[in-house]
């Protein structure tokens, strides 16, 4: 496997602020047709967002146990939190086929719910 390039800081904060636009894009109630193609790549089942968080925390939990020289409880204690939550994360790669079917029914544009 080649060696990848190690993202910069800049690098992951640009990635988190892009989900916070598309978090902030679908709160202001687009057409559903326009938000589907963002939720399929979002939510894709080999590349999308839950698959790519279980896999770093993953080989977070690895680096943790392959580093740390001292295995205490509260070690134990984060690198199964880190093992957990990579799996629940992954788990929701199935939403994938949530978009798939929305893609089958037609949407009306309604009118956006009052701010609260």
């Amino acid at each position: 496997m080649p060696n990848p390039s190690v993202p910069s800081a800049d690098q992951v904060a640009q990635a988190t602020a892009t989900l916070a636009q598309a978090k902030d894009y679908l709160r202001t109630h687009p057409p559903v047709s326009e938000a589907l193609p963002l939720l399929a790549g979002l939510l894709d089942e080999d590349t999308g967002v839950p698959i790519l968080l279980g896999d770093v925390l993953r080989s977070a939990a690895r680096l943790i146990v392959q580093q740390t020289s001292a295995e205490t409880d509260e070690i134990r204690l984060i690198i199964t939190g880190l093992r957990e939550a990579a799996q629940e994360a992954t788990d929701w790669h199935v939403l994938h086929w949530d978009v798939q079917r929305l893609r089958g029914y037609t949407f009306e544009v309604a009118e956006p719910p009052p701010a609260t």
